[in-house]
């Protein structure tokens, strides 16, 4: 119910309430008010009768008695006057007349206890006040009724009975009441119409500010709550004008900034200004909470995986890949694929990732959008059974190029609503941008300090970081490694005699020839200096023996063009097996160690396996 209609029907109960009350009271009163003056009629009246009877006893003038009585009956407004005797009365003077004779039971009552008994009857639709008194003898006054009468004092000699008319009385009452009910009422009208007269810029302020609230609840915060009164109420609505203003200037002001943020255009005006700047704002709040989770990712997988998960919980986009951009190649890799991790290229021509720039958004730095250009990338070609897809494909700028590629792929339904996405999309896009280069160019550094420079073989620190993985797998695989180290016979000698240059260029010559003559799988170090390390896994007995001799004679038959000259190198190899040998690593390697001091002790250009008779003297090596 409005306020309005609550004070209207409040006022009108209230007004109606008095007006009942002050009805019923007055009724009462007046009632009450004529029953009293009744009742003092009747006693007058009384008195009247019984000095003027006693005035005819004494006279012996029964006839006016009686005249009297007659009379007294006929005035008006007085329905009956009469007098009964009592037994004793009867007793001594004789029955008297008819009328004294004949008592009701109300007579006989008040002779008997000598009370006055008053009664309002309704007699012929006319309102009746009979009184019935008694008549005691008493020797008090001016007339001693026990001269006569031969009872004692206080005995009741009979009764005197008077009825009276209220109609008129009552009608008065009527009157009377009438008119201050109905001056009353006037009252009341005129109160109520005052008391609304002044609630009523209560009412309607009120009003407005429910109208204002609600609209500011829908985002509208334009109000201009007109000022009624100069009470406080007037001032609510001034206050109102300015808080809504200030929300409106101040939600303006935040919905630009994050739509500059988002690289969105400001919100429109049919649009819920309040519902827009939280969606944006938690937008990028969602996004800053990616940023801080990615930048403690380890590494670039594990970012890639975790955007997959935004695009699919947050975004609901189920159909995307995710490419990045080989460095220093014209070639792309597939990272994600509707979120499964190196999954091969699906909604694009392959070609794309051995020659990347048959990608429109990779050769271009643009975003590429086939819902409002269709085939405006030919390399876009989804597979036959989800044909009338279309695509978004935004470039990740890293370092000043396109390090990477994200695509949507949607169905025409859901085309507007990401493209809505698109720019919540781009925010974490930008900041994933700065952490995944980070991350990109700490492997590089991390693979450049686990890389030997000159012969781009893993070096001794990749080893030392690898060491515990690999053996760690060796044990679950129930497996073992056979470990060789190498070292190059005499080749100090080359340094000193045709330099340093010389030297890294068989150094080099004999990395390719390692490399040549193991699997992809085993690990070739160079452990320092001319002296090389190689970890074959799964691996022992007569096939570490069969590669290490292969090496050997690789090694023998290599030639090493030089200005002027050519020359040819052989090598000393020491084996052991892990964990044959050792149940330590670094062990199994010290034993690999010893037996290749052995094999340069016995000749050099051989190839000796560990035995434990060779550890003779620890210090030594």
């Amino acid at each position: 119910m409005k306020l309005g209609t609550k004070v209207t029907t409040f006022s009108i109960v209230l007004t109606v309430a008095m007006i009942a009350v002050i009805v019923v009271v007055s009724f009462l009163s007046f009632r009450q008010f004529t029953i009293s003056t009744e009742r003092e009629h009747i006693r007058s009246v009384a008195d009247i009768v019984r000095i003027s009877l006693n005035e005819s006893l004494m006279h012996i003038e029964k006839e006016k008695r009686d005249d009297f009585l007659g009379h007294l009956a006929t005035v008006e407004g007085l329905h009956l006057a009469r007098v009964v005797r009592s037994d004793s009365v009867s007793r001594q003077f004789g029955k008297g007349s008819a009328i004294e004779q004949t008592k009701d039971e109300v007579e006989a009552r008040v002779m008997r206890d000598g009370q006055p008994y008053y009664q309002l009857t309704d007699e012929n639709d006319a309102l009746v006040f009979r009184g019935t008194l008694p008549y005691v003898a008493t020797r008090a006054g001016h007339i001693n009724c026990l001269q006569c009468h031969e009872v004692a004092e206080g005995a009741v000699l009979g009764a005197i009975t008077i009825s009276m008319s209220m109609n008129e009385m009552m009608r008065s009452a009527y009157a009377t009441s009438s008119i201050m009910v109905l001056a009353i009422v006037l009252f009341m009208l005129v109160m109520l119409l005052f008391f609304r007269r002044l609630v009523k810029p209560v009412i309607t302020t009120a009003q407005d500010v429910q109208e204002t609230v609600e609209r500011a609840i829908h985002g509208d915060f334009h109000a201009n709550i007109e000022r009624r009164t100069n009470d406080e109420i007037g001032q609510v609505a001034v206050d109102l004008n300015s808080l809504l203003k200030f929300i409106q200037d101040g939600l303006t002001t935040i919905s630009v900034d994050v739509a500059q943020l988002l690289q969105q255009t400001p919100a429109r005006e049919q649009e819920n200004l309040l519902n827009s700047t939280i969606s944006r704002v938690e937008g990028l709040i969602d996004a800053a909470h990616f940023k801080q989770a990615i930048e403690e990712d380890e590494t670039k997988p594990e970012i890639y995986r975790r955007l997959s998960a935004v695009l699919q919980e947050r975004f609901g986009i189920k159909n995307f890949s995710i490419y990045e951009v080989v460095p220093s190649t014209n070639q792309m890799t597939p990272l994600m694929v509707d979120g499964e991790a190196g999954a091969p290229c699906r909604w694009c021509d392959p070609q794309i990732l051995v020659h990347a720039e048959s990608c429109r958004a990779r050769r271009t730095g643009h975003a590429i959008n086939s819902i409002d250009s269709p085939g405006i990338c030919y390399a876009f070609q989804p597979p036959s059974v989800e044909q009338g897809r279309c695509h978004i494909c935004i470039p990740v700028i890293q370092s000043g190029s396109v390090g990477s590629v994200l695509q949507l792929v949607v169905k025409q339904e859901e085309s507007e609503r990401i493209q809505n996405l698109q720019p919540y999309l781009n925010v974490y896009l930008r900041e994933a941008a700065p952490v995944i280069e980070a991350k990109r160019l700490m492997d590089t550094l991390r693979a450049s300090n686990l890389t030997d420079a000159m012969t781009g073989l893993h070096n001794r620190r990749f080893l030392e970081e690898f060491a515990e993985t690999l053996v760690a797998s060796n044990q679950r695989r129930k497996s073992q490694l056979s470990i060789l180290m190498l070292d190059l016979d005499y080749f100090k000698m080359v340094n000193d005699t045709y330099g340093h240059d010389a030297g890294d260029l068989v150094l080099k010559a004999l990395a390719k020839t390692m490399q040549a003559s193991v699997r992809a799988s085993d690990l070739v170090i160079r452990f320092g200096g001319e002296e090389f390390l190689i970890i074959m896994q799964d691996a022992g007995g007569e096939a570490a023996d069969m590669v290490a001799e292969k090496i050997r004679a690789a090694v023998e038959n290599m030639k090493v063009q030089l200005p002027g000259a050519v020359l040819q190198k052989t090598i000393s190899i020491g084996i052991a097996e892990f964990p044959h040998d050792s149940d330590t690593f670094w062990q199994a390697v010290k034993y690999a160690d010893v037996a290749l001091y052995n094999a340069k002790e016995t000749g050099r250009n051989r190839v000796v396996r560990f035995l434990p008779e060779m550890w003779k003297d620890e210090a030594k090596y």
